[in-house]
Order: C-alpha cells, then structure tokens, then sequence
C-alpha cells in the first residue's frame, strides 16, 4: 500500500514538473519572438529611413543631370542658330555676287552676239568672193575644183609612194646585206660539213629474169605460183609483154623489197611451188628484217644519237626502202641532223636536240601507208609514244609549218629539211606536175597589171618578169617583185625557193637613112 502511494506520488510529481516545464519554455519562447519582432522593427525603420535618404540623394543627381544637360542643349542651339545666320549672311553675299555675274554675262553675251552676227556677215562677203576667185580660176585654168583636187592627190599618192619603194629599198638592201652574208656563211659551212650522197637511192621495183620461159614457171599450173606468191607477200606481180621482166608492184616499201628479194631466191633456185614460196617469203623477211635493224642502227651510230628507243630506230630503218620525189628518205633524215647540228654549233644553240629533232622529223613517213594521217601528226604521235622530248615532238610538228616553230631548233630543222630537198640532184619530180609548175609560175607573173611578158627559168627556180616602162617606175619593180613573190608563196607548193626578177629597160631605136 505505501508502494503505491509512492508510486502515485512519483506520477505527480512527474506531472506537475511538466506543467512547470511547458509553462516556462512557453513564457520564454513568447519573450524570444517579442524581441525578434521588436529587432524586425527596429531593421525595418532603419531600411525605410535609408530608402528615403537614398531616393533623395537619386532625385538630387537627377536634378542635376537635367541641369547639365539642358545647359548642354542651349549651348548646342545657340551654336547652331549662330551658324545659320552666318550660313544665311554667306548665301547672301553670294546672290548678290551671282546677281552681279549673271548682268555682267548678259552684256557679254550681248557683245558676243553682236561680233558673231558681224562674223556671219564677213563669211558672207567672204564666200562670194571665194567664188568669184574661185570661177575666176577655174576660167584662167580651164579646171573644175574637183579636177585640180584629183590631180593634186594623185601627185601626192604617186610622190609617197615612190618616197616608200626607195624607203623599202633602201631598208631591205641593209638586212638583206647583212642576213644573206651570216646566212650564206652558216649554211655553206653546214653543207660543206656534211658529206651525203648527191644521187637519190630509189627502191626496184622491176625483177630481171634469165629468159621469158620463167615467166611461165612464176605464173604456175593455173595460177597457183603468182597466186601463192602475192598472198605471202601482199604485192601485185605485173607479168606483161616486158621482156625478160617481172614488176612487183605494192604500196608498202618493205613487202615490194621482200617480194623481190624472194622472186630473185626463186629464180636462183629454180624450183617454184607454193610450199618453197613460202619458205623463201619467210627467209626473205627475216633478211629484210635484219637489213631495216641494222639500217636503223647505221642511222643511229652515224649522227651520235643514243638511248633511241628499239621501236625508233626499227622504224629509221624501214625508211630505207621509202622515198621521196626519188629521194631516199632515210638519207635524207641524216643528212637534215647533220645539218642542223652544224648550224646550231654556229649558232650557240643545243646541237644534241637539233640532231636528233633532224633525225625524227620524218619518222611519220615509215608508216604513213598504214595508219590515217599526215607523216607529221604520225611522227610527233610516235615520238610521245616512244616518251622523247616535248622539244623533238614540237620540231617535228613544226617542220612543215603545222604548228609555228618556238624555239631555234625547230627553225632549224625547217631550215635544214628544206636546204636537204632543194639542194640540186636531192629529188625529182614528174614531168607533168613539173611543167604545171612552171606554168603556174608564168600565170601568176602575167596576171599583174604592167607586166610585158615572163619566163620560168633555172628549173622553176626563178621567174624573170619582163615591164613595160611606162606602166611601171624603177621604185614600182621593187614594189612588183615583193607582190608576185607574196601571191607564189600563198598559191604554190614547192621545195627550196623562187627567185623572182623583175627587169625594166627603156630602149631607143632610130635608123641612119
């Protein structure tokens, strides 16, 4: 029972120390927010007191603002107005001085207006005097305006242009003098220099047989031999009433040359069938084979020109059997490096590249009979092929004048191409289209007003032009010559160059009676 009591005790003293504690934590938290409400207070009255001292201290300097800029603004404004009104003082000085140009141009004009009105006046009285001078002349001279106009232009023309033939007369006989001599000097050296056969190889194309009875053993039982023959060789066997005589005919050099070597093989061994014309063809092929390798390197060795690609030099080779206006054209090309050579060692240029370019120029011209094109387009595609220079391509495609030459060894290959065809004995031509040369040179001479009679002479390689004196003056040949000369070079083709000579003579005849 006492523990209870105790018990009871303890559960009050524990309540009423509770109450105890609540109602003192409650007073003190009550007094902590009074004091926290009394310091918000206090903070917010010093902010408010703050902000209006700060905004009155803004609306002082903003006052002030105002006031500077406003004093700023009647400056700006008195300055402008104090321009304007000297802007407005200087278009008025400038008025009046405008106002007292324009009155002083008026009676300027006024002035002017009266002199041109007595000019107009004079022109007057001055053009019917002309006229009447003028009539008066034309009576004294019994010649209108116009005739003395048209005579005076025609004297003038004629005393130009005699004042330019002695001009161009006098000009081209210095050049001339100078340029023939260093010329003729470089050339003759290089012909002297180069020692080539005069006498043009050309390739046989007749075959000589011991009797007529071979004919009959070449043509065969039914054809057989002559058949088997052209189809091994690709030729066409002319037999005719030629005594003693086969002709191979083909367009391709190199089978005509091994056709002829094989019929001579035959004739020399007697026995003619179509199996030993095959073997014959096949033996004469590997010899013509053989002859073009070493031809080409004959070619190669003699002008010193090395690292020639195989190909090359198998073609220098076939031109052995090729030629041109009866001139051989593989003789030909060595005798065109040579002189090139010669001429740039005189001339200080790349004698190396001369000679090779003179070398290759005509390479085209060994399978010209094969492919489209001219030998020169040929030629400069098979050396691109055959990787040589970008300067030997373009001699090659400028010696005829394809392309203009740009640099001094393609000049020289021209020069030497053209001395190599012309030189006399280098080639020759058929009589026809050698006497419709010479008569295409005596229609050009003939066609120019002036010109009495011509003659073609020195095998076409001059023009004697024959005037009548009184169409044409001394000054006027030189004149002539050049023209004649310009119309050859435009309408013709021809090797080397033509002389053309113009002659005047004035001659007096009389008789002793």
């Amino acid at each position: 029972m006492e523990a209870l009591w105790i018990a009871i005790a303890a559960v009050a003293a524990g309540v009423i120390g509770l109450a105890i504690g609540y109602h003192y934590r409650k007073n003190a938290t009550e007094n902590k927010i009074g004091r926290a409400e009394e310091y918000a207070k206090n903070l917010l009255d010093d902010a408010q007191k703050r902000a209006e001292e700060h905004k009155k201290e803004r609306i002082l300097e903003a006052k002030e603002e105002i006031l500077k800029l406003k004093n700023e603004l009647d400056r700006e404004i008195r300055d402008r107005r104090n321009e304007l009104t000297r802007s407005e003082r200087r278009l008025t000085q400038r008025e009046e001085s405008f106002d007292k140009k324009s009155d002083s141009l008026d009676a300027r004009e006024e002035t002017l207006n009266k002199k041109v009105a007595d000019i107009v006046k004079l022109e007057e009285k001055a053009q019917t005097t002309l006229s009447r001078h003028q009539g008066e002349l034309e009576r004294i001279a019994s010649m209108t305006q116009d005739e003395a106009r048209q005579m005076l232009v025609s004297r003038i023309e004629k005393e130009a242009y005699h004042d330019a033939a002695v001009m161009v007369r006098e000009i081209e006989s210095n050049a001339k003098e100078e340029s023939e001599k260093k010329a003729r000097n470089i050339i003759t050296l290089a012909i002297q220099k180069c020692a080539a056969d005069h006498v043009a190889e050309t390739t046989v194309s007749v075959v000589n047989l011991p009797n007529d009875d071979m004919k009959g053993r070449i043509i065969g039982r039914e054809g057989r031999n002559i058949r088997a023959l052209e189809t091994a060789t690709g030729v066409d066997l002319i037999i005719d009433d030629t005594p003693e005589a086969v002709i191979v005919s083909a367009f391709d050099p190199v089978r005509r040359e091994v056709a002829r070597l094989t019929l001579e093989k035959l004739i020399l061994d007697g026995r003619i069938h179509p199996a030993r014309i095959e073997e014959m063809v096949e033996k004469a092929q590997k010899e013509v084979d053989s002859q073009i390798r070493e031809a080409g390197e004959q070619a190669v060795f003699e002008t010193g020109q090395h690292n020639i690609h195989p190909e090359l030099v198998k073609l220098l080779g076939r031109m052995r059997y090729r030629t041109s206006y009866g001139q051989n054209v593989l003789k030909h090309s060595i005798e065109v490096s040579h002189l090139a050579g010669v001429m740039a060692a005189e001339l200080g240029a790349d004698v190396q590249l001369a000679k090779r370019a003179g070398l290759l120029h005509d390479i085209g011209k060994a399978v010209d009979h094969e492919a489209e094109g001219t030998h020169v387009t040929l030629g400069a595609e098979l050396a691109r092929k055959y990787r040589e220079s970008p300067d030997v391509v373009h001699a090659i495609m400028a010696h005829h004048n394809d392309v203009e030459p740009a640099t001094v060894e393609a000049v020289l290959v021209q020069a030497s191409d053209a001395i190599s065809a012309a030189r006399p004995g280098a080639r020759r031509e058929s009589l026809e289209n050698y006497i419709k040369r010479l008569e295409k040179l005596e229609e050009i001479s003939n066609s120019f007003t002036g010109v009495e009679k011509c003659f073609a002479i020195q095998s076409g390689r001059e023009v004697r032009v024959m005037v009548k004196p009184d169409d044409i003056t001394d000054a006027g040949t030189l004149v002539l010559a050049k023209e004649i000369a310009k119309r050859i070079e435009r309408e013709m083709e021809y090797p080397g160059q033509i002389k053309v000579n113009v002659i005047r003579e004035t001659r007096a005849v009389d008789f002793a009676k």
